[in-house]
């Protein structure tokens, strides 16, 4: 499932996203006090997180502040710009800063380990598309805060700006896989064990040839033993070998900017 952000009204969403927006009094019957924008977004942020996107609605946020989905539309226009503030509230849990004191690669690895995080807590980001960004406090903070660290690398603003993009896909692109495990097991009930077990086993007596067919893939090491599932190790992993190779990528492109010594 994938969805777009931006999609809702851009006037009201961005008024939303960037300040309280002041709600004209209401003469007649209204929601209950204590509803906020806050509440309704920290609600929505809940049901994604426990159960995913294809939950969330205005009637389940409703439910879950014990108001009526009518109730929410004084505060928020609808389900697409509900969307946009979530993602954008999010990102905002992102730190804003990472020591440099040691240099700059110290600071990329952290702030990496950081997005990592933020995703595999919030899994639900993952099924919001960037290509439309919703130009909100927390995206512009997460954009801000990358650029500002591998700025300290003295490359060319320009320049920092695609390694910026190459390291946010790391991150994505890996995780994702790491949090799709998790949801596997918890929607179809079989662990990621089992599941492999009971395939590979086929395997071995379907296809007794599979090693001589594919002899490269039968070479690839099996890894170290673990009580972690397997694919979220080997998303894991991925994600530190393809961080790594990005940042000699970055430290040769400093030494080749540096000139010949």
């Amino acid at each position: 499932m994938v969805v777009f952000a931006g999609q809702g009204d851009a006037r009201r969403s961005m008024e939303l996203l960037w300040g309280p927006r002041v709600v004209a009094p209401r003469t007649g019957p209204g929601p209950k006090p204590g509803l906020s924008v806050e509440a309704i977004v920290a609600a929505a942020i809940d049901i994604a997180d426990a159960e995913g996107m294809t939950a969330l609605s205005m009637r389940s946020v409703g439910e879950r502040l014990g108001r009526t989905a009518m109730a929410l539309y004084t505060y928020v226009p609808g389900k697409t710009e509900l969307v946009d503030l979530m993602y954008d509230r999010t990102l905002g849990e992102l730190p804003s800063s990472f020591s440099s004191s040691d240099g700059w690669r110290p600071a990329a690895l952290a702030l990496a380990d950081a997005l990592w995080d933020l995703h595999l807590r919030h899994p639900w980001l993952l099924q919001v598309s960037p290509a439309r960004p919703v130009l909100g406090p927390g995206e512009f903070h997460v954009q801000e805060t990358l650029l500002s660290v591998l700025a300290t690398t003295g490359l060319p603003l320009a320049r920092v700006r695609w390694v910026v993009s190459a390291l946010f896909n790391v991150v994505r692109g890996s995780v994702q896989t790491a949090a799709e495990s998790r949801q596997a097991a918890r929607e179809t009930g079989l662990s990621e064990e089992d599941w492999w077990y009971a395939r590979s086993a086929l395997l071995g007596e379907l296809v007794p040839d599979l090693a001589a067919r594919f002899p490269t893939v039968a070479r690839l090491p099996s890894g170290e033993p673990s009580d972690e599932p397997y694919l979220e190790r080997e998303a894991r992993l991925a994600f530190e070998a393809g961080l790594e190779l990005l940042l000699d990528g970055v430290e040769a492109a400093i030494v080749k900017a540096s000139g010949p010594r």
